[in-house]
């Protein structure tokens, strides 16, 4: 289907909004009024510049408070019309929107509402233009989709039709069921946004939240299938209010808008993600001088190193950490996924505007294709053969503890998640590439307490917890602290904990004794020794969760898990004790 955006959408100047949407892909644009208002380009010269970048202009908008109005505002609203319609014909669109009255002078009669739209529709029709009535979720008489269409029926002229948007419908709680009675031809237009569940007022979560389609908790694929079932052939367009978006590089979140609209698409015709992974193959750290003593106390051992590069393999059960020595501060910097189809992942990533990474690679190496994530990681798609690239000949900067015969043995069995912090603007994006582009499933989003602010993260996972990633919001007030972690599963963390506390107990994370008197006073058969180890505990209906964490290096700290039962959480409500101590400083 052909796809659209609106201007209001993406930051920037009009010329600027222009560009990007075309280099994103998409077909046509919505010009929002404002836009052109404060464009100093006449609208000719904006009509030529859509036309030489290949965007139709789809649609004009918004004209406000028009209908079912006294005699005395008709008149002055039929001369902003035509002004409107003079403008169009400059601008070379041939759609208006019009928005259901909000005024406290709208009069609440179906039938004076429904003979000025049609007074509207037929000057439109002398300009050759056409009505696109919608009905705003804070209308004062018309705020339901279907008493616009009632409208529209009943003002019965061929230049009047409604215009469906996803936010109004669905922020209102309406069925989107309803719209198959209505006849695809009069659905004139169809705007889409997705949304937070969110308890506020409809129109201050209209203007400031909404987001793309799969950012949000709409059922934006499911209205979709309705307004396609009743004959809509007309664009997809995207009308987005975000204070956030409004912020953001203009280029970026016009190519995420699309990556939306394909992602829908894919839903929409049944298409399934190609290779969800499967596991994790590799985290990748920058930093070995800082972080190999860490890894070495944590119980694992260097096991190899790349012949080309300087990177060394670090294994313990079926955890693999690389560390990177070509530069930087300590940093988790690219994420290795088991794919069951390396191949048909990164085909997919590049559909969805992912493109591959270039990577210098020897005559012999193995294959390995990494796309970028929003926050700059890279994310590769591995089957098994990178490990035939590492091995124990090579200098390294201590003993190698054998060939890759196997795992080696120890506390650790895998890498259960990691957990990275996105810069200010990114954290949707980042939502909708996992989802999308890896086929991740969001799980539970929660706003935390920081001591600086609030702490924002969102859970994603695959089938039966195979890969589990966190997205968390940078910015905590006035602090940036883009702090990142792997979590490391094992079978015991008590025991791991009590070793850690004997050989190194600076390693650490200090927890404070208030903690554990709250946690004995929540729940029973407490573990007594989870305060003398600094072990953390949470449970729910399913099991039961402990975990601790080192200090942080750089920007990387350390995770140790043990799940039990179906517990499948994160320990979130530990999460501000944690943040608590490292905001404190080092220890």
């Amino acid at each position: 289907m052909r796809k659209s955006i609106a201007t209001v959408s993406v930051s920037g100047t009009l010329t600027e909004k222009l560009d990007a949407i075309a280099a994103a892909g998409f077909d046509g644009v919505e010009i929002f009024e404002n836009d052109l208002l404060v464009c100093p380009l006449p609208p000719e010269e904006i009509r030529a510049r859509a036309a030489d970048l290949g965007l139709s202009i789809d649609l004009y908008q918004p004209f406000r408070d028009f209908e079912a109005v006294p005699a005395d505002l008709l008149a002055r609203n039929l001369r902003r019309a035509e002004h409107k319609f003079r403008t169009m014909e400059r601008l070379g669109a041939d759609l208006l929107l019009v928005c259901s009255n909000v005024s406290p002078a709208a009069i609440g009669d179906d039938e004076l509402a429904a003979a000025q739209l049609r007074l509207l529709a037929e000057r439109a029709a002398e300009h050759g233009i056409r009505i696109a009535y919608e009905a705003l979720a804070w209308g004062r008489h018309v705020n339901e989709y279907l008493h616009a269409w009632r409208l529209v029926r009943l003002a019965d002229h061929p230049n009047l039709g409604t215009c469906l948007d996803s936010f109004h419908i669905l922020s209102r709680g309406s069925d989107p069921i309803g719209i198959e009675a209505i006849p695809g031809e009069k659905i004139f237009f169809l705007q889409l946004a997705d949304a937070p569940l969110l308890a506020m007022d409809v129109l201050q979560w209209s203007r400031h939240y909404r987001c793309f389609p799969g950012q949000g908790n709409f059922d934006v694929a499911g209205l979709v299938r309705h307004v396609l079932d009743a004959g809509y052939t007309g664009p997809l367009s995207l009308e987005v209010f975000n204070d956030h978006f409004r912020q953001a590089g203009t280029a970026r979140t016009a190519r995420d808008g699309m990556r939306s609209l394909i992602a829908l698409e894919d839903t929409l015709y049944g298409a399934a993600h190609p290779a969800v992974p499967t596991g994790f193959a590799f985290a990748e750290l920058a930093d070995p001088e800082a972080l190999g003593g860490v890894l070495a106390a944590l119980g694992f051992q260097r096991t190899g190193r790349h012949p080309t590069k300087p990177v060394e393999l670090w294994e313990q059960g079926g955890a693999r950490l690389l560390l990177n020595g070509t530069g930087g501060d300590p940093a988790l910097v690219a994420i290795g996924l088991d794919s069951p189809d390396p191949g048909g992942a990164v085909k997919h990533a590049e559909s969805l505007l992912s493109p591959v990474l270039p990577r210098e690679r020897a005559p012999r190496e193995a294959r390995l294709d990494a796309v970028a994530a929003p926050d700059g990681t890279q994310i590769f798609f591995c089957d098994t053969a990178w490990l035939d690239d590492f091995g124990p000949s090579g200098p390294l900067s201590g003993p190698v503890s054998g060939p890759l015969s196997g795992p080696v043995a120890g506390e650790i069995t895998r890498i259960d998640h990691v957990a990275l912090t996105q810069p200010f603007h990114y954290f949707d994006e980042a939502e909708l590439f996992y989802r999308t582009v890896l086929g991740l499933q969001p799980q539970e989003s929660l706003e935390l307490p920081d001591p600086y602010g609030l702490l924002r993260s969102k859970a994603m996972s695959a089938a039966e917890g195979a890969v589990r990633m966190v997205i968390n919001l940078a910015q905590v007030g006035a602090r940036d602290q883009p702090w990142q972690h792997v979590a490391l599963a094992c079978d015991d963390v008590v025991a791991v904990a009590r070793r850690l506390r004997a050989e190194c107990p600076e390693l650490l994370l200090p927890i404070p004794a208030n903690y554990y008197d709250d946690l004995e006073a929540r729940h029973d058969n407490v573990d007594p020794e989870l305060r003398e180890l600094g072990v953390l505990y949470d449970r729910d209906g399913h099991g039961e969760f402990l975990h601790l964490y080192t200090v942080t290096v750089g920007r990387v700290f350390f995770e140790i898990v043990q799940r039990t039962g179906g517990y499948q959480g994160y320990g979130a409500g530990n999460a501000p004790i944690r943040l608590s101590v490292q905001h404190a400083g080092p220890h």
